[in-house]
């Protein structure tokens, strides 16, 4: 049997963050889907999903160091593993490659539960001024039809386990320095359910369960925020032979947009005005996402002043009311001038003791003409 290190090409001293990198590193490059013409590849997948799923348990990894075995039965992605039709690291172990999701953590598997699955929903920023619906697309485990989520084949017997006799867990003793030591784990011919078929599914394997394509409506709540995770009861994995599903966590990613952005529940955005209108004041209007709205514009205005417009941010999540928008205001400088109107705007400069560049070369037979 190859040294589970090796399968995953990590001395033994490595961290738990080290092998979950690793892992991740070299299930991406052993994947059958990114080897289709080797016919290897999805048995070089299952080895080092195996190795990881004993690994990455602390108290399966201990009894691997130290006995250069680990106890039977662990479960990987709520108990896809064991050497099933799934592979044996699982289903748990190609989302946690693929997609930044974990089984049920280290430790004893406590119950045949589903895991719980991770996705990603990206909205526009209006949809988190006014909420809305939307849909989500998981590859999951969902309950086998043929079956119906026994795990037997149409007919076949259901019997208590001959090895456990219906506990669903062995027991092992071994000697040790400190005398014997009892070990309960898994028991390997019923993987914990104290039950045994005459035949298994044709369909699921004997799992209880098949792997499809589920899309689940989400309702997005007014105010949510970029990042924001969004829990759904029972949308995971559904768990082996009529296990309870886990639950689906929905990250929200919320789109760039090309005139606002926000900053808590306010929105910021940039007014541009001429710097005729930023000197004499005037009354413009600015589009918001609940219509546009009239802002005064005072006399000699600079460039920078925020205008603040309240209840036009994004909903409060919890509680009442909204944030307000902040229209920040830039003065546009015309570079289109006309003869007459760098005319006009010379001979103000002047009187204001402004220095100017001098009038480009031919600017006075410009002015004449532009009066004739």
């Amino acid at each position: 049997m190859a040294d589970l290190y090796d399968v995953i090409g990590v001395p033994k001293t490595a961290t738990p963050d080290e092998l979950k990198k690793a892992y991740r590193k070299k299930a991406r490059e052993l994947h059958p889907d990114a080897n289709p013409d080797d016919p290897n590849a999805e048995e070089r997948f299952k080895a080092l999903s195996s190795a990881y799923e004993i690994l990455k348990d602390p108290q399966k990894r201990d009894n691997y160091d130290r006995f250069g075995t680990a106890e039977p039965g662990g479960g990987g992605f709520g108990g896809f593993g064991g050497g099933d039709v799934f592979g044996n690291g699982g289903l748990g172990d190609i989302f946690e490659a693929f997609f930044n999701v974990g089984g049920q953590g280290g430790g004893q598997r406590v119950s045949n539960r589903g895991v719980d699955l991770e996705t990603v929903l990206e909205i526009n920023l209006d949809d988190t001024i006014t909420g809305t619906e939307s849909e989500v697309k998981v590859r999951t485990a969902i309950a086998c039809e043929t079956c119906d989520a026994s795990g037997a084949a149409p007919g076949a017997k259901v019997e208590t386990c001959g090895q456990c006799q219906g506990a669903g867990q062995v027991r092992q003793v071994r000697q040790s320095i400190l005398g014997q030591m009892v070990t309960s784990s898994a028991c390997p011919r019923c993987g914990g359910e104290g039950k045994t078929v005459s035949e298994s599914c044709s369909n699921c394997a004997g799992e209880g369960r098949e792997i499809k394509d589920q899309q689940y409506t989400i309702d997005v709540p007014a105010g949510i925020d970029h990042g924001r995770t969004l829990r759904l009861n029972g949308r995971g994995a559904v768990g082996p032979r009529g296990g309870p599903a886990g639950d689906l966590y929905v990250e929200v990613r919320v789109k760039k947009h090309p005139v606002f952005t926000r900053e808590g529940d306010d929105l910021r955005a940039s007014l541009t005005v001429p710097f005729t209108q930023a000197a004499l004041g005037a009354t413009v209007q600015f589009d918001t996402f609940d219509g546009p709205v009239d802002v005064d514009i005072p006399r000699g205005a600079q460039a920078g002043k925020i205008f603040k417009i309240g209840d036009h941010g994004v909903p409060h999540l919890r509680g009442r009311g909204r944030g307000n928008l902040l229209l920040e205001l830039r003065v546009q400088t015309p570079s289109d001038l006309t003869a007459e109107q760098e005319a006009i705007l010379r001979q103000f400069a002047g009187e204001r003791g402004d220095a100017v560049a001098d009038a480009p070369e031919g600017f006075m037979s410009r002015i004449k003409s532009a009066f004739s």
